[in-house]
């Protein structure tokens, strides 16, 4: 193995290499605080809290085929951070990024639950891949805009959802420079197909608050195959009530059913009621009778189906009515 003499050096003293990176976040850290940088980052924060793009004049912007002259505020990061790559090669770029055979991710900005992305994909590694059995159709909204090549690619969307499932419509449709396309996770994917060379698309995305559910469905027939929170936090607090249930922590039956009759996202409040009731049936059933008699609440229908099939098994269970007459 050839080892070159500036990576022999760094074995002794990698000081070198910890300037360079340190200039390198210098001059990232001076871009996002001053001047377009600091714009993007306000949007960006802004975005993610729900405000509509519109209303954000330098991300709505990005995503104006008729406008590209805001596009430069990425054209001029990226071209800061190579440049002093170039300059000092030891360093490492500032911005997230993830890479496989077929695509690569760069994470320009990211606040909250708003990131601002740039996608390259190489049709030539795209080609050779096999096709998806599956899709997953997460709570978000995405913006995107084709800044070179083209493609063509298949639209999923959820026509109807069933309990065991949805019915799949798919759609043939072409991508081309310039073009401009938003979706909601939940009720749409995109697959791509045949990429002409490299496609490099922008992306801007976010998290929507109220479908709190991550649904992956089956593309032959549309069944569910999977189902997860649509948040990071909301996971790690199922994992949490999941693991109080194994640990036989009945002292946490009163949070947990605290979290079932909160508002917010089905799942976790499912798993919570799950596990109260096999803490401390009495808590857990008087939860899942109130979220029953709540006639606004998602999970009344369910709650009603689980609380009349627990009676008719458990009819000494009757004595806990904590619904209002």
């Amino acid at each position: 193995m050839i080892v070159r003499p500036e990576l022999e050096a760094l074995r002794g003293d990698d000081t070198p290499q910890r300037q360079a990176q340190a200039a390198l976040h210098a001059i990232y850290q001076g871009w996002r605080k001053a001047g377009p940088g600091q714009v993007l980052d306000a949007e960006l924060a802004r975005f993610g809290h729900g405000v509509l793009l519109e209303d954000l004049p330098l991300l709505s912007g990005m995503f104006d085929p008729a406008d590209d002259t805001t596009l430069s505020v990425v054209a001029d990061l990226i071209s800061l951070i190579l440049k002093q790559l170039e300059a000092e090669p030891l360093s490492q770029s500032p911005l997230r990024f993830s890479t496989n055979e077929s695509h690569a991710s760069v994470v320009l900005a990211r606040q909250g639950d708003a990131a601002l992305v740039v996608q390259a994909f190489d049709g030539a590694s795209l080609a050779g891949r096999p096709k998806p059995a599956s899709l997953a159709f997460p709570p978000t909204e995405t913006f995107e805009r084709v800044i070179a090549g083209s493609a063509q690619a298949t639209v999923i969307k959820v026509m109807d959802q069933r309990r065991d499932g949805a019915e799949l419509g798919f759609c043939e449709t072409a991508l081309q420079t310039g073009q401009v396309t938003r979706r909601l996770g939940n009720q749409a994917a995109q697959l791509l197909g045949n990429v002409q060379g490299v496609l490099l698309v922008l992306r801007l995305q976010r998290r929507l608050p109220d479908v709190g559910v991550t649904r992956e469905y089956r593309l032959s027939d549309g069944a569910l195959i999977h189902q997860a929170a649509g948040s990071s936090r909301d996971s790690r607090l199922e994992l949490a009530a999941a693991l109080l249930g194994k640990m036989g922590r009945d002292d946490a039956a009163p949070l947990l059913a605290a979290m079932a009759e909160e508002r917010g996202s089905q799942s976790l409040r499912w798993q919570a009621l799950r596990e109260c009731l096999g803490l401390d049936t009495a808590t857990g059933f008087a939860a899942l009778c109130r979220v029953a008699c709540r006639a606004d609440d998602p999970l009344a229908v369910p709650a009603g189906a689980l609380r009349a099939q627990l009676l008719e098994t458990y009819p000494q269970l009757a004595g806990v009515n904590p619904c209002p007459a």
